[in-house]
């Protein structure tokens, strides 16, 4: 099969999902293609480049077009609709690819597709009202949350379980009877959690408005 950029995006986004960023390097990569190493520089400069590359793969899958929809901007979608809208569409795209979250995080972002996520959203910010010097804040609050739960959604079922527990701790025993079973998995606490942050940041804007 003919190597391309794509190829190798793929090739790199699977190898992270299967053995972690740890894993990730061109040596690698170039055998999960069957090519020389020398090879794969005749598409990318090297491992940071790729870094940048499967980030932008990853933002082209989270929706920011309800950000240019702000309520003031034409039509009637209020900042924080499109903050959990933008929230839930982040969170599916990171949950399938929990293990580049730390590769990512940690390091310098350069792709310019995910400066223009950023400035999407945070335009949508200033059109509701958010002075200019909270919005970077107001975006990182539930950029960092929704990716601490797309790892707690991947993590496993009986992650947290009354057997585990065992029997000296009654407060845990009870608050895991298999009758709350539904409003404490990963996805109910996700959506709990993304209410209550929402429902704080209106207050927030309330206060300083």
């Amino acid at each position: 099969m003919r190597l391309n950029r794509d190829r190798l995006v793929d090739a790199a986004l699977a190898l992270v999902d299967e053995e972690g960023g740890e894993a990730l390097s061109m040596r690698t990569l170039a055998a999960r293609v069957d090519r020389q190493v020398s090879s794969l520089y005749n598409h990318v400069p090297g491992r940071g480049e790729l870094i940048e590359l499967m980030r932008a793969r990853i933002v082209a899958d989270i929706d920011v077009g309800v950000f240019g929809r702000i309520e003031g901007a034409g039509e009637n979608v209020p900042w924080d609709k499109a903050l959990e809208m933008w929230a839930r569409s982040y969170l599916t795209a990171f949950a399938d690819h929990p293990n580049l979250i730390r590769l990512l995080a940690t390091t310098s972002i350069r792709d310019l597709s995910t400066y223009e996520m950023y400035d999407a959203v945070i335009g949508g910010l200033r059109r509701g009202g958010w002075p200019q010097g909270r919005t970077v804040a107001v975006m990182r609050s539930v950029e960092a949350y929704v990716l601490g739960s797309a790892l707690d959604i991947v993590a496993p079922v009986d992650l947290i379980t009354q057997e585990s527990a065992g029997e000296g701790f009654a407060e845990i025993q009870a608050a895991l009877d298999p009758r709350f079973v539904d409003g404490s998995s990963a996805a109910a606490s996700f959506e709990f959690g993304l209410t209550t942050l929402i429902e704080g940041l209106r207050l927030q804007l309330k206060a300083i408005s």
